[in-house]
């Protein structure tokens, strides 16, 4: 039975130099072990020589937690091989991956010492640390991720290192300030997780979605963690009389085999709790049976099938839920039968059926590809088509890095369809994609040509969404071009990223008129265009980049007359600065009529002003005081407070780390917020009175709305009401929650 990922032990640090020594040589033999399979002579002695360089380069250094730093390599090393299934190559550039960004070794020392080989990896791990191009317009981190991507297309052990590098620091986050946490673990989720996903890391996906869970939302995680524990034992009774049945019928047929069940991912869990508004009782697939078969490569198949058959002689399947990975691997490579029966006690209980050589593709992805290609070209090739895809969109200079991002991240994470040609080629596109789509899948210039499609011979327009199984066979005419309205039902990366830059190659050649009118004006006023100067402007006017501003004045959509605005210092302008004190409770109510009268709101904001700073909240989380917040600096609003858990966060936190504010609640309970309640329940004589007497008569509190509908005799219902803290606002919840007829209350994320 596999072993589960665990949370990791931090303990206090206090060994001494002796017992440090022993510690460090111990994870060294380890890897050692991991690695005798493979390991030849002469590579071991490479292996020591790297063990000793990074031990010699890192000797003075210590991580936050107090331990030597050349226990992260070496777990880094081990997760490389043993987690990821990579060689001793890989094991080697894994210890010594700090060591030219960190130390005085130079890729040149690498180089000598080792081999080609081996010193560009380390140069590609190096780049992705070190981000030194950075636009005007783009951040930090979005331009990291963008040479991560470079990196991938160029070696995929770049980023399989890189990806084991991210693991471990999940695991040993514990010592990090709380900014750290969250803004390591945003970026995990934002890029790192759909990363693992799309290179089939399967089981590092899961493990570094739960971890940044902990950090990000260490209440729900918790309530989950403890839920999962107290149900363990009734869950392993079910799930032993679950498998019993078919264990012996397995058996009789002569099958050698693994049968178990396992919990679900705790993220997987809370994204069905959210989905699904239900709570963690309410949730009845925590867990999966998996079934791994010992077959030859010829019988795979037909023994999956066979299986499936045995399993639903006992228990009936829903058809709506088999997934065939088998016929059809997804895009990564994954292969499994899924289906989903209805077991004991009137449960749904998803059964996984997959081979040895299936199971190690799903938990090792990529690497585990390399080493079964002979047998299965098909699914190497869906890989190199991937990324193939990837090094022509990254070829693009004109590409804007965050909206990148944003459009790759789509493609990393949908679930897909399979269209084909009419020659009877098959594609694989993302769920949702369009006619479209499919004809810039193709090649760019037959996306950017086309008119129309016919899909199962019928002629449809270029939004019309594909299902699996259609064929398409692509209209073009000569006199086509995109248009803007193209990027509204466009879904994958590569389509939209095509019509952006077509569009902004337009674009640019209106921008220039505007650029050398600006130039005038600024020659006017004796100072350069300069990026400084650009960039004042920029954020004056709440344009996103250069080009925004030159198309912007080139089309007459803002008046240079208004850089009377500005004063000039030597060769810079400088925004005249209107100082404008307004009362916080004031702007607050005039921007969202959110608040009851009373003193103001106060936030403490950590930063170079310690004092009373303007700020909203963001409408798309409605924070309280109580909820773990961040402030967000934005380009025309000023600070935004926003929920850590707020839908937006992963993104804010991961693309504009230098934006946000370290921000907390100052205590006031004179100040009220408004929150919104969503209640459901049995539609009963008097329910309404029930409610409103919890709000006005027993807690007193201060109501701005109450929305009900009903419907065949159950209502659904909507509050939004004044409170001071969260507090009050679980104490309000809790009270609803006991009254008679109501089945369900929870906070509402938004009161749009």
């Amino acid at each position: 039975m596999p072993t589960q990922h665990t949370e990791p032990q931090v303990a206090q640090y206090n060994y001494n130099e002796e017992e440090e020594k022993k510690l460090i040589l111990r994870e060294y033999r380890a890897l050692l072990r991991s690695l005798k399979e493979s390991i030849k002579k002469g590579d071991k002695t490479l292996l020591r020589r790297a063990f000793e360089i990074s031990v010699e380069a890192h000797r003075d250094m210590r991580r936050k937690s107090g331990e030597p730093y050349i226990l992260h390599p070496l777990a880094v090393a081990r997760i490389v091989v043993e987690e990821i299934g990579l060689g001793v190559t890989s094991a080697i550039c894994a210890l010594l991956h700090d060591t030219v960004e960190d130390t005085e070794i130079t890729l040149e020392d690498i180089e000598r010492d080792f081999n080609v080989q081996i010193a560009k990896i380390i140069d590609g791990l190096t780049k992705i640390s070190n981000v030194v191009d950075i636009k005007a317009d783009t951040t930090i981190q979005a331009e990291n991720f963008r040479k991560i991507l470079l990196t991938l297309a160029d070696d995929p052990r770049v980023i399989l290192i890189k990806m084991a590098d991210r693991l471990h620091n999940m695991r040993t986050l514990d010592s990090m300030s709380r900014e750290k946490q969250l803004k390591i673990s945003s970026e995990t989720t934002y890029i790192y997780s759909p990363l693992a996903h799309r290179l089939g890391l399967y089981e590092i996906k899961s493990e570094l979605e739960d971890l940044a869970m902990k950090y990000t939302q260490p209440e729900m995680y918790a309530e989950i963690m403890q839920g999962l524990k107290e149900t363990k034992r009734e869950r392993t009774r079910y799930i032993n009389e679950f498998i019993r049945p078919i264990k012996e019928e397995l058996i009789n047929n002569g099958f050698d085999f693994e049968i178990y069940g396992r919990p679900k991912a705790i993220n997987s869990i809370w994204n069905k709790m959210r989905k699904k508004h239900v709570t963690f009782d309410e949730v009845y697939d925590l867990f999966a049976i998996r079934i791994i078969l010992k077959s030859p490569p010829e019988r795979e198949k037909e023994d999956c099938w066979k299986v499936y058959s045995i399993i639903t002689n006992f228990y009936r399947p829903s058809p709506d839920r088999l997934r065939d990975w088998i016929s059809v691997p997804k895009g990564n490579g994954y292969e499994a039968l899924h289906t989903t029966v209805m077991g004991n006690a009137g449960r749904w209980v998803e059964v996984q059926i997959r081979t040895e050589r299936m199971n190690e593709i799903a938990e090792k992805g990529l690497a585990a590809h390399w080493k079964y290609k002979d047998g299965a070209p098909a699914q190497e090739s869906k890989l190199d088509s991937f990324l193939h895809h990837l090094r022509d969109m990254l070829n693009n200079p004109d590409t804007d890095t965050i909206d990148f991002i944003q459009d790759f991240k789509l493609d990393l994470f949908t679930e897909e369809i399979y269209i084909y040609t009419p020659k009877g080629d098959m594609r694989v596109l993302p769920k949702g994609a369009t006619a479209l789509d499919f004809a810039f899948d193709i090649h760019t210039q037959l996306g950017r040509r086309c008119i129309g499609a016919k899909v199962n011979y019928k002629l449809v327009p270029l939004s019309h969404p594909l299902n699996s199984g259609d064929q398409v066979e692509v209209i073009t005419s000569s006199k086509q071009n995109p248009s803007e309205d193209w990027l509204g039902f466009l879904i994958t990366a590569k389509a939209k990223s095509s019509v952006k830059t077509y569009l902004k190659e337009d674009k640019r050649k209106i921008a220039e008129d505007g650029k050398d009118a600006l130039r005038r004006k600024l020659d006017h006023m004796k100072v350069p265009l300069s990026q400084h100067n650009v960039n004042e402007l920029i954020h004056y006017f709440k344009k996103q980049s250069p080009l925004d501003l030159y198309y912007a004045i080139a089309v007459g959509a803002l008046d240079l007359k208004e850089l009377k605005n500005f004063v000039v210092h030597g060769d810079k302008l400088q925004h005249i600065a209107k100082e404008v004190k307004l009362d916080i409770k004031q702007s607050q109510e005039e921007d969202h009529g959110k608040q009851k009268p009373g003193k103001a709101a106060e936030l403490i904001i950590f930063g170079e002003r310690s004092d009373r700073v303007l700020y909203k909240l963001a409408q798309c989380c409605q924070p309280i005081p109580g909820d773990d917040v961040f402030g967000f600096v934005t380009s025309g609003e000023g600070l935004k407070v926003h929920r850590t858990d707020c839908p937006n966060a992963a993104q804010l936190l991961a693309n504009y780390g230098h934006r946000i504010v370290k921000t907390k609640w100052a205590k006031n309970k004179e100040i009220s917020f408004l929150a919104g309640v969503g209640i459901t329940g049995h539609d009963d004589i008097g329910v309404i009175q029930k409610i409103t007497n919890v709000i006005s008569g027993e807690l007193k509190l201060n109501m701005r709305s109450l929305s009900i509908e009903s419907n065949d005799g159950i209502f659904e219902g909507k509050i939004m009401i004044y409170i001071h803290d969260r507090e009050e606002l679980n104490e309000f919840c809790n009270r609803l929650s006991q009254l008679d007829g109501i089945t369900k209350v929870e906070r509402l994320e938004s009161s749009e």
